[in-house]
């Protein structure tokens, strides 16, 4: 013991002990400042504003500035084909020089998807079914039915369409629905003698029944005035109400 503290006084102890300070004081300066210069300390800059701009646009500002870009697409019906219409990170955040910006672009053709199962669907529950599919809700009108507000039908560009059946994001539906009237009755109205015109805006705002098939008799001159001779259902002693949005087959001529 004696010998290990008569050497802690020894010059070859305390040039151990400097030289040992020294170097580990030089090996943290040096990985200090080689981390500082390693990750350019200090040195970067605020990322440019290129959202709402075109997709060459943004590309431009990101090259002159020396940033890397990613690409994403998607489809959104309101906006342009070909614009940013997001940005990570944010315009004005501090980055690094040469960091990647992840851009998203909108794409010019909609996506198709596939229509959702709504029939006989609470419209409230289709509605939602719609839109989660990427759809818009566009028109709906009422049916004769004994549910209401049912989907009975539903319509794209007019035409009747099944679940499964492809279109495009973004395509408006047209749903037909339930009254709930379905069991009601009604009078059923005298056509004889009317017009077309005449029998269509009596059968739908007098009677709500509907116009069901045309038919003519004998040499038709002039169809604009051509009245009714007969119709189906017709009035009888026996049979005066039907239910409403029955169809009323009708007969016309130009015989007086």
């Amino acid at each position: 013991m004696s010998k290990f503290i008569s050497y802690l006084k020894t010059k070859s102890f305390r040039t151990n002990i400097i030289a040992a300070i020294i170097t580990v004081v030089v090996i943290i300066l040096t990985a200090f400042f080689s981390l500082r210069y390693y990750t350019k300390h200090g040195q970067g800059l605020n990322v440019p504003a290129v959202k709402g701009l075109a997709f060459t646009q943004a590309v431009s500002k990101l090259e002159q500035l020396g940033l890397r870009y990613e690409v994403d697409s998607v489809f959104v019906m309101d906006s342009p084909p070909g614009i940013v219409i997001d940005q990570d990170p944010e315009a004005n955040t501090f980055v690094k020089d040469n960091r990647t910006i992840y851009l998203t672009v909108n794409v010019a053709m909609a996506p198709n998807v596939k229509f959702p199962d709504i029939e006989f669907k609470p419209f409230r529950q289709a509605q939602a079914l719609i839109e989660s599919f990427g759809l818009k809700l566009g028109d709906t009108t009422y049916k004769s039915d004994q549910a209401r507000d049912v989907v009975l039908e539903a319509l794209f560009g007019g035409q009747p369409i099944k679940a499964g059946e492809s279109m495009p994001k973004g395509s408006r539906i047209d749903l037909v629905l339930g009254d709930g009237k379905g069991n009601e009755e009604v009078d059923i109205p005298s056509l004889i003698g009317l017009t077309k015109d005449e029998a269509i805006f009596a059968l739908k705002n007098g009677a709500m029944l509907t116009l069901g098939n045309v038919f003519y008799e004998g040499e038709i001159t002039d169809t604009a005035n051509a009245v009714i001779i007969k119709q189906d259902p017709f009035l009888t002693d026996s049979v005066t109400k039907v239910k409403i949005g029955t169809p009323v087959n009708i007969t016309l001529s130009n015989k007086k």
